[in-house]
């Protein structure tokens, strides 16, 4: 039987037979294929909008506990929005630079910006009492004159006024120096999403992903931009808070571009591409000019405390040599 089936296998009219079946066969398989696969476009589509609705409601669900969270704290200090009514404090101490620099500080609620200007109203008092108290209570500053004790009792009422801003100032100041660190890298990652074929709002939830761990503001930004992406009727009015917020020029640029290639439907990824490295050139501009402005701050340093040490060894044995000769 082995030596029959070898036979026929070796007979070329038995070869080509075979050849012939499976080229048929896989003709078939080629051409019919195709019509028990269904419309793979369809369900890349309705994946996509799957992922979409999903994106819109997680957001959705986000901002409801952000929102009733506030709430909360909103009830739970009324006697702050109390105090601002009754002495009229909004319109005395609040212009549109003091919303704009409590939003880049992070505090973007109303709350926020009622306990800012309660302590604007209430500090002033408080640090004068305790000059007072300090000052002509415990008998301080008693050999000065009258004159100089009252205006150092003023002076702690001012820098009880100006506290607020100045905490608020290193606040922001913090926030952006985080900002400025990391964007470059986030723009590096937006502009690989987008190439890829994601969208601006998916681009920019997944880069808050990984870039949470470098800086945490950044992040915090650009997951509120996405979820402003979602809702507000225009793109434009997302970008221009996203900017109004961090008040930095390289995210005032990026934002610009956005706006400008959503409008006239210009490529996103060339435009991030371009600014990408111009960020990454401002970022090494400034360690180099960080690293040019260390020597002369040094120069002080060495003087007082490298100089003298340097001196001593140079001319201690002299000095020895010389006291022990006379």
């Amino acid at each position: 039987m082995p030596t029959q089936l070898i036979n026929a296998l070796a007979d070329p009219a038995v070869l080509l037979a075979i050849l012939v079946a499976i080229a048929v066969a896989a003709t078939l398989y080629t051409v019919a294929l195709p019509l028990f696969e269904g419309d793979d476009l369809k369900k890349r589509m309705k994946a996509v909008s799957t992922e979409r609705e999903q994106l819109r409601a997680r957001e959705r669900a986000r901002m409801t506990a952000e929102h009733s969270k506030a709430t909360l704290r909103a009830q739970n200090n009324k006697s702050m929005r109390q105090i601002v009514e009754r002495f009229n404090l909004r319109k005395a101490l609040v212009d549109d630079n003091t919303v704009n620099r409590l939003k880049a500080a992070g505090l973007r609620s109303q709350n926020a910006l009622n306990i800012f200007l309660v302590c604007r109203f209430v500090l002033p008092f408080v640090c004068l009492g305790l000059a007072v108290i300090w000052i002509f209570g415990f008998d301080n500053l008693a050999g000065r004159p009258i004159g100089i004790r009252l205006l150092a009792a003023v002076v702690a009422a001012y820098a009880g006024f100006y506290a607020p801003n100045v905490y608020v100032s290193n606040r922001v100041g913090k926030r952006q120096a985080s900002i400025t660190r990391a964007w470059p890298d986030a723009l590096d990652l937006m502009l690989i999403c987008i190439e890829a074929g994601i969208s601006l709002e998916a681009a920019m939830r997944r880069v808050a992903d990984e870039i949470a761990v470098q800086s945490p503001a950044l992040a915090e930004e650009m997951v509120l931009t996405t979820a402003e992406l979602s809702f507000l009727p225009e793109r434009r009015m997302a970008l221009e808070n996203l900017a109004a917020r961090t008040q930095l020029d390289m995210v005032k640029s990026v934002t610009a571009a956005l706006i400008q290639a959503d409008r006239y439907g210009t490529p996103i990824a060339q435009a991030l591409r371009v600014l990408a490295q111009e960020s990454r050139d401002e970022r090494m501009n400034e360690a180099e000019k960080k690293a040019a402005a260390l020597p002369p701050k040094l120069t002080v340093p060495m003087i007082l405390f490298f100089l003298p040490v340097l001196i001593a060894v140079i001319l201690g044995p002299a000095a020895i040599q010389i006291a022990d000769r006379f």
